[in-house]
């Protein structure tokens, strides 16, 4: 969102909302369905990657498009799209994506070949990025104020939910009949959405926006960060001195940089620069963008890896990091808590560093697959990792920006998860040499695989690391006695509270929320990402 249309409490057009009516509830099924979707698409392509590489005897190239296409759109008009939601109404922005998304996954499932369905895929990140901020946004303008967390913690419950559940749905889906139907599902998702949102969701829209949308700004990233993508997967093939991969790099760079001095010079800019004043949300930034990097290759190439040489079924690859996601369910609200009490810095700390050893330990994977030795440990391992790391990670982007820019230090975070998941997609299987047709040749994709997780799981320490050096805990208060008190305002959203009574303000999250925390990249297989969360890929983020 824009930096105009991010804090106040945009008036409803439509009856103000409560918890437990009939209403209500109509309300959070259309944000959780409408949601639901995108969640439901990112944690079950990864899985569908290797099915649909053999159909279309396509190349990883091809393949990382597949899951790139959908992020790098997202990534590129996230803000974008909760900027016209606030000017031209949340409801009809949220419906629009919602028909744009439903008709992509058409494309995706009558695909003849892999340009078509990249295609398909793109024009899912450009529905995608009206549908995930009109979600939450939704929630928020449509329920008074004493039902807004109520209604927010429901909906991220129930995301959660459709999170844990998608992997399985999916692989079912693939294994008894086609990869075509995980697309074709969410026709009737959105057809639900419709009915149900013309009748009873109220429209919206937020009252001091002003300014033009800057249209400029969001071409400008979006074109950047494809040529940056186009670079890094095509460089192995093309040769990476050959003209047409560096003036990708060159221009995609230098378009990064004329991004950063555009909206340093707008006067609506779409990333007001001016939140990074705060070396608290910078230092969130860098961390989320190193822990998401490695997260996001990792989510990539597992279903990759067990279906290609450990022989996996598209069902049992969905189902194998079933524990990373019911752990992170169950734990991040007592993370939240503890974070809350003692400061994010040790939680962001040590919590990449133990989902570093998670991830190195996938490097026991062989073509026998065993489950409860080489692949249950890794994924019990990297869910505590994540549990530890996310709530806090998430509070401490969300908390460090002033009250006014509480809304786009929320979309920035869910960004740079998302751009990174783009880029460590793009540049670690070259990398560790999984190129071409090495997905379909087991021992030489198994060799690859094993270099890719040490790879992921150094930068996913290094992550903890900077948390350790760079994280600051916020003072504390003084407790009732005087005595010292719980740490200042660390939950999600604690930039936005009211600094005596605890009140929330609007567009505050519950500690934690489990999309913001997850939504990009998502915590399941995906080829995943989640609105900083396994890109398309680990944990979920709004």
């Amino acid at each position: 969102m824009d930096q105009a249309s991010t804090p106040d409490p945009p008036p409803a057009t439509g009856p103000a909302v409560r918890m437990g009516t009939p209403r209500g509830r109509r309300v959070l099924l259309v944000t959780v369905l409408g949601s639901g979707m995108a969640m439901l698409d990112a944690t079950v392509v990864g899985i569908a990657v290797p099915v649909i590489g053999r159909e279309f005897e396509a190349d990883v190239g091809a393949l990382q498009w597949v899951v790139n296409a959908y992020t790098l759109v997202l990534s590129g008009l996230l803000l974008l799209g909760g900027s016209l939601g606030d000017r031209l109404g949340r409801r009809r922005i949220f419906l629009q994506g919602t028909a744009a998304f439903a008709v992509a996954s058409a494309l995706c499932a009558l695909a003849p070949n892999a340009p078509v369905l990249i295609a398909g895929r793109a024009l899912q990140g450009v529905g995608a990025a009206l549908l995930v901020p009109g979600s939450l946004a939704l929630l928020e303008a449509s329920f008074v104020r004493e039902h807004r967390a109520r209604a927010i913690g429901a909906w991220s419950g129930l995301g959660g939910v459709a999170t844990a559940a998608g992997p399985f749905i999916g692989g079912w889906l693939i294994d008894a009949a086609s990869w075509r139907l995980i697309f074709l599902i969410n026709l009737p998702l959105a057809a639900a959405v419709w009915f149900v949102g013309l009748r009873h969701v109220p429209e919206s829209r937020a009252p001091g926006v002003h300014g033009r949308l800057d249209v400029v700004g969001a071409a400008v990233i979006t074109g950047g960060l494809g040529l940056l993508t186009y670079a890094l997967i095509a460089g192995e093939g093309r040769g990476w001195s050959s003209w047409p991969i560096v003036g990708a790099l060159v221009l995609g760079l230098g378009l990064l940089v004329a991004f950063v001095f555009w909206e340093g010079r707008t006067a609506s800019p779409l990333l007001p620069l001016s939140i990074f004043s705060s070396r608290q949300l910078t230092a969130a930034n860098v961390v989320t963008f190193v822990v998401y990097g490695a997260l996001g290759a990792a989510v990539f190439l597992l279903p990759v890896v067990l279906q290609g040489s450990a022989g996996y079924s598209p069902l049992a690859s969905g189902v194998a990091l079933l524990p990373l996601t019911v752990l992170m369910l169950l734990l991040s609200s007592a993370s939240g808590e503890l974070a809350t009490r003692i400061g994010p810095r040790a939680q962001m700390a040590v919590g990449p560093v133990v989902a570093a050893v998670g991830i190195a330990l996938f490097v026991r994977i062989d073509t026998v697959g065993d489950y409860p030795t080489q692949v249950l440990p890794g994924a019990v391992v990297l869910g505590l990792g994540l549990a530890i790391t996310v709530a806090p990670l998430t509070a401490t982007a969300l908390g460090s920006a002033p009250p006014e820019h509480a809304g786009i230090a929320s979309a920035v975070n869910n960004d740079v998860a998302r751009a990174a998941g783009l880029l460590a997609v793009a540049v670690v299987p070259p990398v560790s040499g999984i190129t071409a047709d090495a997905y379909l040749r087991p021992e030489v994709l198994l060799a690859g695989f094993r270099v890719a997780m040490l790879v992921c799981a150094v930068a996913c320490a290094v992550g903890g690391v900077l948390a350790a050096l760079l994280i600051r805990n916020p003072p504390r208060r003084p407790g009732p006695d005087g005595t010292a008190g719980a740490e200042a305002e660390v939950g999600a959203g604690a930039g936005a509270r009211k600094g005596d009574g605890g009140e929330r303000e609007d567009g505050d999250h519950p500690s934690p929320c489990f999309h913001c925390g997850l939504d990009a990249p998502p915590p399941t297989p995906t080829a995943p990402p989640p609105t900083p969360g396994p890109p398309d890929q680990p944990p979920p983020r709004r």
